[in-house]
């Protein structure tokens, strides 16, 4: 065969959720299928990482695209003459995007519809594009792609697309989350808490993820407990606001939250494998891949007992109700407190990891890829 595939989000340094997705799909897959010839298609300069074996062509279109506009221009102007040229048996595009004008069998990978349901959490054009356009991808895709259960029952509610037509294509955890010795859990403490307990937040510092209301749990918590921990957020500051920076003044425990900004790889994970916990209470999620890093870390997980969450985290997390600061703070409190509920998630969590490989991923992707191509 021959397919196509849009990895615009393969980015050297930047694998932010869908960029992640793509690297480690598609390195599984194409290696295991060298019979295959793939062609990814960038909107810049790649980096030769991301060629991941002789049966991979790179090929660079224009405009590089991260702009509605250029979004237009790149899927509806740009890709559809490449495509022509290929000849592909199949356009797979992991971040969901299609081309509406291009004659070829689709496979877009829609990761959840968030963008439905909370809209003001984009900016406003990105918002409109989404909407407008995404119920015309899942029409023009032979198949759908999805990352949970959750997601895919919102695609057929959204959008009234055949349930069958849609595959569950779970996200993995990378093997390089691992448990930490307690001497490497102390050395993490030391560089970065003054050698002090803490839980600990992976992600966007943006609004959808709840940051203001874990805030305020935190200093519930604190006021609570009087052994001092922090609470340490690892994520890019982009998205964040004043009604965030308002929250952050008014804490009387502020100076014990401790903005990492991005960090590298070994860094994070040696932040989560040293956490007392993964704080990850988001409002809307299509999966929480950092759900299961904490549980592959070794930690125990607070998080939502809405959409995608609970069906991700199992029987193996705290589950809180994301609006209420009081049911974060009691699990905090509960977690900080016993010992022996932090043993019981973690072996739980242990078990919960090991569904989700990226192993897994990969052949159920491919599965989609061969349902798309043959059916």
């Amino acid at each position: 065969m021959r397919i196509a595939v849009n990895t615009r989000l393969l980015l050297k340094g930047r694998l932010e959720g869908l960029g992640r997705f793509s690297y480690e799909t598609l390195t599984l897959i194409t290696k295991a299928h060298p019979e295959h010839q793939f062609f990814f298609l960038f909107d810049r300069p790649f980096d030769s990482e991301f060629v991941f074996g002789d049966n991979v062509t790179p090929i660079v279109i224009n405009p590089p695209a991260r702009h509605p506009v250029l979004w237009h221009v790149w899927f509806e102007i740009s890709l559809p003459s490449v495509l022509k040229k290929i000849n592909p048996d199949l356009f797979l595009s992991p971040d969901g995007f299609l081309s509406l004008k291009a004659d070829v069998v689709s496979l877009p990978v829609i990761h959840d519809l968030n963008f439905v349901h909370n809209p003001n959490d984009l900016a406003r054009s990105h918002a409109w594009f989404y909407n407008r356009y995404f119920s015309k991808y899942a029409s023009k895709a032979k198949r759908i792609a999805t990352v949970s259960e959750f997601s895919k029952q919102d695609i057929v509610k959204q959008y009234g697309v055949d349930s069958s037509k849609i595959d569950v294509v779970y996200n993995g955890v990378s093997e390089r989350f691992r448990p930490l010795a307690e001497v490497e859990k102390e050395s993490v403490k030391v560089q970065w808490t003054e050698g002090k307990p803490y839980f600990i937040y992976v992600g966007a510092i943006h609004q959808r993820k709840n940051i203001e209301r874990m805030l305020v749990a935190y200093e519930q918590f604190r006021e609570r407990i009087a052994e001092p921990h922090r609470f340490v957020l690892v994520g890019n500051k982009k998205w964040w606001t004043p009604s965030m920076q308002h929250t952050l003044d008014s804490m009387q425990f502020k100076d014990e939250v401790i903005f990492t900004g991005r960090v590298s790889d070994e860094d994070l994970n040696n932040l989560m494998g040293a956490a007392l916990a993964n704080v990850y209470v988001s409002t809307f999620e299509g999966f929480g891949i950092p759900i299961i890093e904490a549980f592959q870390s070794g930690i125990p997980v607070i998080t939502s007992n809405v959409t995608s969450m609970p069906e991700i985290a199992g029987d193996a997390a705290l589950l809180v109700n994301p609006y209420k600061t009081e049911t974060i703070s009691e699990a905090m409190v509960r977690l900080a407190s016993s010992s022996e509920l932090r043993t019981e998630l973690i072996t739980k969590g242990k078990e919960r990891a090991a569904f989700f490989t990226w192993q897994r991923s990969a052949d159920l992707l491919w599965e989609s890829i061969l349902k798309s191509v043959e059916g």
